[in-house]
């Protein structure tokens, strides 16, 4: 494939599609980019304020709705050669079938809601396993959040854990909507009766990608928030670290610190400083506050909604479609979007 040549579609204008466009737009040249797509599936005129947004970016709009001024997704569908899964819950797996009859199809990822859609995957976790996969399923932030605290305390393939247990206290939705809201805190039912919630078996399964076996145990509640999920955390070490808490930290770039308490507070900053308003960390530790003996690390981090697994995407994309110096370029984005201390 020649350089600029590549036709991308984001499926899907809610809060992670927008984000992934706009990621696109910002590093559309250094990602071999000619055409970018995003569909809406249903288009209204109180949204149109949004499609000028992205059309000034010269993003081209298109829809499943007949239209006569919007372009279908069926016209420009086959000349597709990724495509970003990125609409509501169940329906990428849905699309799964139809994707893998287009012809020029060369790679896709789906969110973390589409289980089974491919090979499970996060940035720093299982980069070689994806590097050959046309379909990929992006795990979710607050997978993300736990895979990420282990890899930092246990090494990379996970040799020094003995086992873990976290509770996720998850925010409810996202902050533009206003439709699953809880009033009061929410308990979730546990999908496996010795690992517990889907975060600690989708941490099972993307080690098992490696043939790493994880000894994790999830549960999770959710809070009448809007902003930031957060995670409590139990490791227990099969030997002592052999570096100070403060250097294992530093050693994993996806991991983020703050001396701050309220998430609110860090919310706010990343809306101000944050590229489009996120943080793209996989976790943030709230690095004074950890409970450490000889064997074992507790405490508290903060697990950035949305922006982790968006730049899992990216790299997702860089891995699967041989992006040119994609190596160097993903150390780029890195370097430009993620920061050590909030």
């Amino acid at each position: 494939m020649e350089r600029n040549k590549l036709n991308v579609l984001a499926n899907g204008m809610g809060n992670i599609g927008t984000t992934l466009v706009n990621f696109l737009v910002h590093y559309k040249a250094e990602l071999g980019l000619d055409k970018i797509y995003v569909a809406k599936r249903s288009v209204h005129a109180w949204n149109q304020t949004e499609r000028d947004f992205l059309e000034k970016k010269g993003v081209v709009i298109c829809s499943y709705s007949e239209r006569e001024e919007i372009i279908s997704v069926e016209s420009i569908i086959q000349t597709i050669h990724y495509i970003f899964e990125a609409t509501a819950n169940g329906v990428g797996l849905q699309n799964l079938a139809h994707y893998k009859t287009l012809p020029n199809l060369i790679g896709s990822s789906a969110q973390g809601s589409e289980k089974g859609y491919g090979v499970p995957f996060m940035s720093g976790v299982n980069n070689e396993q994806v590097m050959d996969a046309k379909f990929v399923n992006i795990v979710s932030c607050n997978t993300h959040g736990s895979a990420a605290l282990l890899t930092t305390f246990c090494g990379n393939n996970l040799e020094n854990l003995e086992s873990a247990d976290v509770v996720v206290v998850r925010r409810s939705e996202d902050l533009g909507n206003h439709q699953r809201l809880v009033s009061a805190n929410v308990v979730a039912r546990h999908l496996d009766p010795s690992i517990g919630t889907h975060h600690a078996i989708d941490v099972v399964d993307m080690f098992k990608t490696k043939n790493i076996a994880c000894k994790l145990t999830s549960s999770d509640i959710t809070t009448p928030s809007q902003l930031m999920h957060a995670v409590r955390f139990n490791i227990t070490l099969k030997e002592p670290l052999r570096n100070s808490v403060e250097d294992q930290i530093a050693c994993n770039p996806f991991i983020a610190t703050t001396s701050k308490f309220d998430s609110n507070v860090v919310f706010e900053l990343g809306r101000r400083y944050g590229f489009n308003g996120r943080i793209y960390s996989h976790a943030i530790l709230i690095a004074g506050n950890l409970l450490v003996t000889e064997k074992s690390v507790k405490g508290w981090a903060f697990v950035p909604q949305e922006g982790n697994s968006i730049l899992s995407t990216i790299h997702a994309f860089i891995l699967q479609m041989k992006v040119e110096n994609g190596a160097n370029l993903f150390r780029k984005i890195q370097i430009e979007m993620l920061e050590k201390e909030w």
